[in-house]
């Protein structure tokens, strides 16, 4: 499957970002893609995008990413509602306060020999 995605490029500190049609298999970082279709610098904000090719690529079956996908709709591209990308907060699990416990009632202890010298009286 075809995947639109952003391919990072440029240095330390200060990126910038190939839009490439590249195998959803394939890392982005080999730089083996089918076609690149635009370019994105996130310091300046400034994209440039073809938006024919990009038509075209979705309507083969390629599918963006969902920053792609929401960049594609910022753009006017394509048309939908946005995904959110940012990850999903995971709380921590609630441990209920534990009940006290109460002892364990002691048993007496002729409660306690009382069946032992009756299975030793059967036993005779």
């Amino acid at each position: 499957m075809l995947k639109i995605r952003m391919q990072r490029t440029g240095r330390i500190n200060s990126p910038s970002y190939r839009i490439i049609v590249a195998e959803h298999t394939r890392s982005p970082k080999t730089g083996n893609f089918v076609e690149l279709v635009g370019t994105y610098d996130p310091k300046t904000k400034v994209r440039s995008l073809n938006a024919d090719r990009i038509k075209y690529w979705i309507s083969v079956g390629a599918q963006p990413s969902a920053t792609m996908h929401n960049m594609l709709i910022s753009a006017g591209i394509t048309t939908g509602k946005k995904i959110n990308v940012l990850p999903t907060f995971v709380a921590a699990p609630v441990v209920a306060e534990e009940a006290p416990v109460a002892p364990a009632p002691e048993e007496t202890p002729a409660a306690a020999e009382t069946p032992v010298e009756e299975v030793a009286a059967a036993i005779e």
